[in-house]
């Protein structure tokens, strides 16, 4: 039983259990499908587009343009000291979409759909579990990554 991310599993191993271990490390993870050379993140098990579970994993610099945004102005209960705030979706260089928040080195006027971007994950290392979220900043943003 392992408990990551905030929740606990009762599945001694999956085959992405390393995905948390390598974010622990300061390193943003995808997976490359050996059998079809599919890229994805988050990094999945079993491939998209040819179903291959034959995968591994590749670092992803972060780097990326913005597909979407959305403003929140009515918010989930839990975030309604949060709002008004930005949520992004994020197209990846090296392949794959995420989900992140804006980040402060992009004032909200100044965000534009296809415009370029950093990723940033945002680690929490206070707690034993792996909680992380990624924030949208400038191009070129640096961040806590192993070497």
């Amino acid at each position: 039983m392992f408990s990551w991310f905030g929740k606990v599993s009762f599945v001694a191993y999956t085959k992405v259990s390393d995905f948390a271990v390598h974010l622990k490390d300061g390193r943003l993870m995808g997976s490359l499908c050996k059998s079809c050379g599919a890229t994805n993140f988050p990094p999945r098990a079993d491939c998209a587009e040819c179903l291959s579970d034959d995968f591994e994993y590749r670092e992803v610099s972060g780097r990326g343009t913005i597909y979407t945004y959305s403003v929140i102005a009515a918010a989930p209960t839990g975030f309604e000291e949060e709002v008004p705030y930005t949520v992004v979706v994020v197209d990846l260089e090296e392949g794959g979409r995420l989900l992140a928040w804006l980040g402060d080195t992009i004032a909200n006027d100044d965000i534009e759909i296809g415009m370029p971007v950093q990723v940033v994950p945002q680690i929490f290392d206070e707690i034993e579990q792996i909680k992380v979220y990624y924030t949208v900043e400038e191009p070129g943003t640096t961040w806590g990554k192993a070497p």
